[in-house]
């Protein structure tokens, strides 16, 4: 059945093509440039060709059509450089192009004919402006007063296009939740919504998404993993050469911090906890200047914050936009912390980069500061309230998320003119005006009349053509998407994950209600008067006789702590007040030992003492008086040299209130986050990628990915339907939902087509695979049906 669906996957998905991705700005604008570009670009426009831009190539001239895109065989230009005959031959004059250089070109023209965004051969007059503005809104139209479809009801009266349809319940509830919380909507959240009469239902239900904090923020930890390069694996991890920045991009999603102070978290670390995206990836052995930590920065700040391409300018000036190499190391040197030498295309030319920022009208970094105070002024002036490119740049890309295309497109390009000023200044001001609540943003474009519309057709015709606003546009699901759905509707997501996060959100009415079992504990009951620096070793030994779904522990220690399990370092703290909420990753079946080095500070006696409290799953392990301590210590291994023979039963302190008297309430909070956590079924943003997530487009995050491709090519679908990942997935799906009690094939059916697709299947659809699964409903029947569902066009897109 499974050759069948990579056939029916081929001919779902045309645009699906094998292909190998062309560099343009360095292998096809140079070529065309030296052999077409005297007569046919700039003001030269020989035989009514001119192929300043895409669209006037694609125009072609008085021979015709230049070019078949996706056809390398057809088309003027390519018989034109083949041919034989001198006088039809291009270029006229000179040596012919090189077989090579025919190759490229036809690959070129096979995958599509890219075209690097805002780049002409003709004089560039377009430069985006930088300060904010908001523009004047048009005056509604039948009652539509949400100031996105104020903009665009105005755009489509002047391209004469007719009102946009509106999208069915059904539909816009399955799009509504993969696009903000990237999970579907289960058959009794579907019944419940779709028998709800009230006029408000569809704000009520975006609000309502969008308050999911953790459903949120491990759906939008894809986006931003991608966005800033970080991951759980990958270059450089290993080395040491590179740092992630998990825990505190999680905390910030949950959070819902705002984006301003984000950004400058991210450029200006106040802690190391986010220091890994300004960090980049130290590479082994020899690198070019362009790969250079520096130079990485100043390219990854330019394109995540500014969708600026700054790579062309790490090597030479650009001649896709209008920036130089001074600038790019410019930028680089504000991070920078030795002397940065210039190099044009990997070679030194003498000149040390100065410390700049790109935009000195709003000011400029003092280059003699020392490297910390460079990167808050560069923070400060990064998120400027005058700077608008910083502001457009995030709208454009959420834009681009809930829509399917950006405002200006692609998202990199903010070089290149919106297809609406107005849309993406007034969405760029009202994320200001919300103290850039990101969520405030996805709520104002969720609550729109132009994204509760039918999905634009795209032909091929269509795409070619210079973009006219037509609706939303239909998305792929990203690999994380489609993973988290084949697990939500075979209840098959794993138990643990890679990410080094304590899930879940303390903002819980279950706070107040949250029991701490912990006891402040040491070697003696009255520490008031414990000597500064003492240290001791405290540990408790239990068994489990299976692995806990997930496992947290809350530790803090007056003054010092380092936390072993089972022999491996998992946290440090030095600061009582400040509690960490840790991870058990390194729990085993049987006999656990958990091993606290714990010490004293200060500069006279002191109190002292250590809390611990852990949750697996629901068993509860607490620091009391079952605990032992000693007075060795362990190497940093958290393995003795001699195990010691002196264990003694640990001692509850007096002085509980010295300590719970300040910290109850934050505690209460981080317990009551960890055990949020651990009702939410793990999310594939939260894992290593596998073989199933990259078939499907999962990058390896070394560089910053803001879009991933949209086209399914043949090797991804071959991977998808015959990949042992999936195969096992619906395997162990269909055993699981073959368990449960199902009154008819009927039954079944339908509720897989609620769950997967939002909608009642087709008499056909049901007909057919009602025959498939046969009475009996055997685990093999149920696995084919899944694999037909889950190959579907439908199910793998978000319309």
């Amino acid at each position: 059945m499974k050759t069948i669906l990579v056939i029916a996957l081929a001919l779902a998905f045309p645009c699906m093509a094998l292909s190998e991705e062309i560099d343009f700005a360095h292998q096809i604008a140079p070529l065309l440039k030296k052999q077409c570009g005297t007569c046919h670009s700039g003001t030269q426009k020989e035989g009514g060709f001119s192929l300043n831009t895409r669209e006037t190539l694609l125009a072609g001239g008085e021979s015709g059509l230049p070019i078949a895109p996706r056809n390398g065989e057809q088309g003027e230009l390519i018989a034109r450089v083949m041919a034989d005959d001198e006088s039809t031959r291009m270029p006229p004059e000179g040596a012919p192009l090189t077989a090579d250089q025919v190759k490229l070109l036809k690959r070129w023209v096979e995958s599509g004919t890219s075209w690097e965004p805002g780049f002409t051969f003709g004089e560039k007059i377009y430069e985006p402006p930088l300060k904010p503005r908001r523009p004047e809104l048009p005056p509604a139209i039948a009652g539509r007063t949400n100031p996105i479809d104020r903009i665009l009801d105005a755009q489509l009266v002047l391209q004469n296009t007719a009102p946009l349809k509106p999208l069915n319940d059904e539909a816009f509830l399955r799009r509504v939740y993969l696009d903000l919380i990237g999970i579907l909507p289960t058959p009794n959240e579907r019944e419940a919504f779709l028998q709800d009469t009230s006029p408000d239902k569809r704000t009520r239900l975006i609000r309502e998404l969008l308050a999911r904090d953790v459903d949120y923020a491990e759906h939008w930890l894809t986006f931003w993993n991608d966005l800033l390069r970080n991951d759980y694996t990958g270059t450089g991890f290993i080395t040491g050469g590179r740092k992630q920045i998990s825990s505190w991009l999680y905390e910030a999603l949950v959070t819902n911090k705002p984006y301003d102070q984000f950004t400058r978290e991210l450029i200006a670390p106040p802690t190391p906890e986010s220091a890994g995206f300004g960090q980049g990836i130290q590479w082994r052995g020899e690198v070019s200047a362009a790969q250079a930590v520096e130079i990485q920065f100043a390219q990854n700040v330019g394109q995540s914050f500014l969708g600026i391409n700054l790579k062309c300018a790490s090597c030479h000036d650009s001649f896709i936009d209008r920036w130089k190499l001074k600038e790019a190391y410019g930028l680089a040197a504000i991070y920078a912390q030795r002397s940065l030498e210039l190099h044009r295309c990997d070679k030194p030319i003498g000149e040390t980069a100065q410390a700049s920022w790109l935009f000195p009208e709003l000011g400029q970094v003092d280059p003699d500061a020392p490297q910390p105070k460079r990167l808050q002024q560069l923070a400060e002036l990064m998120t400027h309230r005058e700077n608008g490119r910083f502001t457009r740049t995030i709208v454009n890309r959420l834009w681009h998320r809930m829509m399917g295309r950006g405002i200006v497109h692609p998202t990199d390009a903010m070089q290149s003119p919106p297809w609406n000023a107005d849309l993406l200044d007034f969405l760029a001001e009202h994320l200001v005006e919300n103290n850039y609540d990101l969520k405030q943003t996805l709520l104002l474009i969720a609550t729109s009349q132009a994204y509760q519309t039918q999905a634009e057709r795209v032909s091929e015709q269509v795409e070619q053509a210079s973009y006219q606003y037509a609706g939303p546009r239909s998305k792929r699901m990203t690999a994380e998407q489609f993973v988290d759905c084949v697990w939500q509707v075979t209840e098959t997501s794993p138990s643990n994950f890679d990410a080094p996060v304590i899930r879940g959100s303390g903002a819980t009415d279950s706070t107040s209600h949250v029991a701490i079992s912990g006891q402040w504990i040491w070697n003696q009951a009255d520490v008031s008067q414990t000597a500064a620096g003492e240290t001791i070793t405290l540990r408790k030994q239990f068994e489990l006789s299976e692995l806990p779904t997930a496992g947290f522990a809350l530790v803090t220690c007056d003054n010092e702590f380092t936390l072993y399990v089972n022999g491996k370092k998992l946290a440090s703290g030095n600061n009582w007040m400040e509690p960490e909420l840790v991870r058990l990753t390194s729990l085993s079946k049987g006999t656990n030992e958990i091993l606290i080095v714990a010490k004293n500070a200060g500069n006279g006696p002191n109190a002292a003492g250590l809390f611990f409290e852990a949750r697996l799953d629901d068993q509860v392990i607490s620091s009391d008086e079952t605990w032992q301590w000693t007075a060795q210590i362990p190497k940093n291994t958290g393995k003795f040299e001699k195990q010691p023979e002196d264990w003694q039963p640990a001692a509850v302190t007096k002085a509980q209130d010295v300590w719970m008297s300040r910290l109850h309430p934050v505690m209460a909070q981080m317990l009551s986050q960890g055990i949020d956590g651990q009702r939410y079924m793990v999310r594939a943003s939260l894992l290593k990628s596998d073989f199933l997530m990259r078939s499907l487009g999962r990058p390896n995050r070394d560089q910053v990915v803001s879009v991933r491709p949209l086209e399914l090519t043949t090797l991804e679908a071959i991977d998808l339907s015959n990949g042992e990942v999936l195969a096992n997935i619906l395997r162990q799906g269909a055993r699981q939902l073959s368990q449960r009690e199902w009154e008819s094939p009927h039954q079944f059916v339908s509720w897989l087509y609620h769950f997967a697709l939002s909608r009642d299947p087709s008499d056909a659809e049901l007909a057919t695979l009602v025959d498939s699964l046969g009475p009996k409903m055997t685990t093999e029947a149920i696995e084919d049906v899944l694999w037909t569902v889950f190959m579907l066009p439908e199910f793998q897109l978000v319309h």
